[in-house]
């Protein structure tokens, strides 16, 4: 099988430069308090993923159909109609935890919410602590 590379890669750009060229004030605002969230719960230091994902953490898989690669464990987004949180390998078992978070929509494998003040913050590090540790039960999470 011919291997495909993903379209997502981690990258050297500056993660602070990125998170404070953020044009709206309460998406930067909210972009850099995800930021020392994520920190504050990961422990693992920030890098770009492609040009606009702030990955923390990296995983590196095997599908059963020979598919292999590497990518982010979880991070954050901030695009320009909502805040785009990164879990993998998705929000499938977290209903309970996702019906205390606040306001926000679900994607495929991302959570969506407007701003920061929408949700309550301790639920969204139990959210992404949660699923850290669901992911390295299936791939092991390593610091990018």
């Amino acid at each position: 099988m011919a291997k495909a590379d993903n379209k997502t890669t981690a990258t050297e750009a500056d993660v602070t430069a990125f998170l404070e060229a953020v044009e709206h004030r309460t998406r930067r605002a909210d972009a850099l308090a995800l930021d020392a969230l994520f920190r504050e719960v990961t422990g693992f230091t920030p890098r770009m993923w492609g040009p606009t994902i702030v990955g923390y953490g990296r995983y590196d898989y095997v599908y059963d159909s020979g598919r292999e690669g590497s990518f982010l464990a979880t991070g954050f987004s901030p695009r320009k109609a909502n805040l785009s949180i990164y879990i993998m390998p998705g929000y499938q078992d977290y209903s309970e935890i996702l019906s205390r978070l606040g306001k926000h929509k679900m994607g495929k494998s991302c959570l969506y919410i407007n701003k920061l003040a929408d949700v309550d913050t301790g639920v969204l590090e139990e959210l992404v602590r949660t699923g850290l540790i669901d992911l390295d039960a299936k791939w092991a999470v390593n610091p990018a």
